[in-house]
């Protein structure tokens, strides 16, 4: 992000220009869906989930013992020869490498691929003393050509196209080349690099792994540009940040063993470098390379103290986080971070870079939890990306309009009444077909991409009592957790759910003291309100009375079973662990009985919510139900995000939007009939969607889908 973005207006101008390129858009839309593929099948041959923990747990073994591995590695390290320095932020970081550089009156620097030297603006630093640094990475040195910073950190230069390529190379060279002839171009840049390499007076590299029992450092890379980089000068400089410090060789092979299949989807990177000690240089002192090690703290010490924060230590650089992120494949790494890119980069820009880029960029989380369920070290970055909205928020204060509906939802009866309200208000632009009419561009101009939803005539709430039913010797007892979606503007999902519990011989009961969730309040930083409303929650439903609590909504199964406890604590232990979404509690624990239901010949595909796939790991459920009672059509994606995101569809419509098309798009390719999907929002926004478009495709929650076909 441009040191010039200040404010969220700024912000939301620079997305555009990502949005209005096309080029970047298939791109990182082809990018996306080929990683995945290709991860997949690297994944296959391992276990992925226990070696991300070993990762982890090692990881988070060295943040605690950080100290005493500095301590060891500089032991072993100058017992090898290695010059070892410690720098307690950037500034200093860069004045140790100057002076190493002066000493030595070099001018003539080449680097490889390193994102703490970034992190530290390095090159801008020995640029002041008149040095020509060389980045040698090509897709480092491509946006090098450009003065751009890295859009991605594994792939810095996926933003840029062949012609792009070409002209930036023409320049250079004062050639023209044929930006189709990708080889040609390939080899222009080797020897343009070639001659840098032999003419470099210092090599400075970055390390992905220090290792304390040896004093070893390793380098992995894809390109062999890193190895020409630390042996050809006399003159070594590896920047390091404290993170980087591991036990042994063996975390490090365990480490190398997930990060190229999470970055690349390689089984492992073409060269890992691994150097130990001052290694023979003929025109060096005694013989020997002169090698200097520089170890950055910047802040890292005092994050390892947190136990919250430390979990960022986990990070590989892998920037999976990135590769997966819908947000990413919508505007790409400069609009997605500062120096560090994708979801960690949104946390590691607010302890390196400053609270007011940290403040804008954390907004720009829309909660898929995508991020979370790929991770190479495990860490809940949704979680730390929340945690940062809130320490920001608290720090400049929430805006006028957020406090207000913190105030409001924080009083259930309050809410509930406005809700009331505003359906009696919505009468003259309320449409028969169930959304609003056409809204004015002055007030939702960006929001017109889609139809808009009215209230339902009565909430859930109001008419429980007409679908209530007593059982005599029931299979089990449940409580319903409507959400304010359902309760309010879909009761039909809800009362399709009653249809098919009583029919499966399933007690319901409503606890009508319920509210919202408190997801929304969450996503806005309103950290203490959502906190209120969880207590609200537990204590409207007494989880000892259930064997479950169902909810139509895998936004809220998320939130109530996994949320909750960051703000009560074992306080809802009971309730957490009781709380079932409806895909999984009708096919797993119900269990379809066949000669319930009819079995339709109408196409059905399936969108699987972000919170459902991810945070709940329900997949397979909702597709085996529909083909209980219905000819399933499977269609490409169905786990991708439609781009409502609760207030982040509000906040940015423009994103939203795009995302959305892409849902559109995959659902008309399958040519189904009827879409179903487990959440009320995704409805809201898929539905909107196709009837916007004029489209004739149906969309339901799957308890509709069921009720449907009820016998």
């Amino acid at each position: 992000m441009k040191d010039s973005i200040k404010t969220a207006k700024d912000y939301k101008e620079y997305i555009d220009e990502a949005l209005n390129d096309q080029f970047l858009r298939r791109t990182l839309d082809k990018f996306a869906v080929d990683y995945r593929a290709s991860r997949e099948a690297m994944f296959s041959e391992i276990d992925g989930k226990a070696i991300i923990k070993q990762v982890a747990d090692a990881k988070d073994n060295a943040c605690q013992h950080m100290e005493e591995l500095y301590l060891k590695f500089k032991e072993e390290a100058e017992k090898r020869g290695v010059i070892v320095h410690r720098a307690k932020d950037a500034k200093e970081a860069n004045e140790i490498i100057a002076q190493i550089v002066n000493k030595h009156g070099a001018k003539k620097i080449i680097k490889s691929k390193s994102m703490t030297a970034e992190e530290t603006h390095l090159n801008q630093r020995l640029e002041q003393d008149k040095c020509e640094i060389t980045e040698t990475d090509l897709g480092e040195w491509l946006i090098q050509l450009r003065h751009e910073g890295p859009s991605h950190m594994v792939m810095p230069a996926i933003h840029l196209s062949r012609y792009q390529v070409a002209e930036d190379m023409s320049n250079v060279t004062g050639k023209k080349y044929d930006p189709e002839d990708i080889q040609r171009l390939v080899k222009v840049a080797r020897v343009e690099l070639r001659n840098r390499f032999i003419e470099g007076e210092i090599g400075i590299s970055g390390a992905n792994f220090c290792i304390a029992e040896n004093g070893t450092f390793a380098i992995a890379t894809n390109e062999g540009n890193a190895r020409m980089v630390t042996t050809l000068p006399k003159v070594h400089i590896a920047l390091a940040g404290l993170d980087k410090l591991i036990p042994d060789f063996e975390t490090a092979l365990t480490a190398l063993t997930v990060l190229p299949r999470n970055a690349t989807g390689q089984r492992i990177t073409s060269y890992v470098t691994f150097i130990n000690g001052a290694g023979e240089c003929a025109i060096g002192e005694d013989g020997k390379k002169e090698l200097h090690l520089v170890f950055l703290d910047n802040g890292r010490t005092e994050i390892a103290k947190d136990p919250l924060f430390r979990q960022v230590f986990r990070c590989v650089r892998c920037g999976a986080c990135a590769n997966v992120c819908p947000v990413f494949r919508m505007v790409g790494g400069h609009k997605m971070g500062h120096i560090y890119i994708g979801a960690i980069g949104l946390i590691l820009t607010y302890f390196f870079h400053g609270k007011d880029k940290a403040a804008i960029l954390a907004q720009n989380c829309i909660g898929c939890e995508s991020c979370k369920d790929i991770c190479a070290g495990g860490i809940d970055l949704p979680r730390l990306i929340s945690e940062i909205r809130n320490m920001t928020a608290e720090e400049v204060g929430h805006p006028m309009q957020v406090a207000f509906v913190g105030k409001i939802m924080k009083n259930r009866k309050l809410f509930h009444r406005l809700l009331k309200f505003a359906r009696f208000s919505q009468g003259p632009v309320k449409a028969e077909d169930g959304f609003i009419r056409h809204l004015p561009d002055a007030l939702f101009g960006k929001h017109q991409f889609k139809s808009l939803p009215s209230l339902a005539d009565k909430a859930f709430r109001e008419i429980y009592a007409e679908h209530a039913y007593k059982l005599e010797n029931p299979r089990m007892r449940v409580a319903l957790f409507a959400g304010c979606a359902q309760d309010f503007i879909f009761p039909n999902h809800l009362v399709a759910f009653m249809k098919l519990m009583k029919a499966s011989n399933v007690q319901v009961d409503f606890p009508e003291e319920q509210t919202c969730c408190g997801l929304p309040l969450q996503m806005l930083a309103l950290k203490e309100v959502a906190g209120e409303v969880a207590r609200q929650n537990v204590e409207a439903i007494d989880a000892s009375k259930y064997d479950y609590i169902v909810t139509l909504c895998a936004s809220c199964a998320s939130h109530l079973s996994h949320n909750y406890k960051n703000y009560l604590g074992d306080e809802c232990a009971e309730f957490s662990s009781k709380v079932k979404d409806f895909s999984s509690f009708m096919n797993d624990i119900v269990k379809i009985d066949p000669s319930l239901f009819h079995k339709s010949t109408e196409k059905v595909t399936v969108h699987i919510p972000c919170h459902q796939a991810r945070s709940l790991g329900v997949m397979q459920q909702p597709r085996d139900l529909i083909a209980q009672v219905a000819e399933y059509t499977p269609s490409q994606e169905e786990a991708s995000c439609c781009g409502f995101g609760g207030t982040y569809s509000a906040k940015f419509p423009e994103i939203s939007k795009e995302l959305l098309g892409n849902k559109l798009r995959r659902i008309e390719e399958s040519q189904a009939e009827r879409i179903v999907t487990d959440c009320p929002g995704c409805t809201m926004q898929i539905r909107g969607g196709l009837h916007k478009k004029g489209s004739n495709v149906k969309v339901s929650h799957i308890a509709e889908l069921l009720a449907d076909n009820l016998k």
